[in-house]
């Protein structure tokens, strides 16, 4: 297993090499409560760090999901757009959003590793 990172958007990035596994994290989950529904990107679309890649969708809210670094998307969660569950269930693991092939490696540097990540949400608690 790689480094995992988390954008301040509540985004995570498991890092596999040059390959990143994207979703919502935990917290986020837990802040919706349960996801309904999700956008999911294309294959082979390209994006820059901050720009909105998908969509999840409580009964709350709806809550767009923000790349957290530069690249494309080489594979995506299909399964998802016709059951949210595994998000709701295992949002970093099963209920993964999209992998992406990195532009630049060194702009995870921008991100948090999981310590920094669980001191920033307790701060909005």
């Amino acid at each position: 297993m790689g480094q995992t990172y988390f954008s301040d958007e509540h985004i995570y990035l498991q890092l596999e090499g040059d390959i990143g596994t994207i979703g919502i994290s935990k917290y986020a989950q837990e802040q919706l409560i349960e996801v309904v529904y999700v956008e999911i990107p294309s294959t082979g679309q390209t994006f820059k760090a901050g720009d909105e890649v998908g969509l999840v969708e409580s009964a709350k809210a709806a809550n767009e999901v923000y790349a957290p670094v530069s690249g494309e998307v080489t594979e995506v969660n299909t399964g998802l757009e016709d059951n949210a569950a595994p998000i709701n269930e295992s949002p970093e693991a099963d209920g993964w959003i999209a992998k992406i092939k990195l532009a630049d490696v060194s702009e995870t540097e921008k991100l948090m590793d999981a310590a920094a990540y669980q001191s920033f949400i307790s701060s909005l608690e």
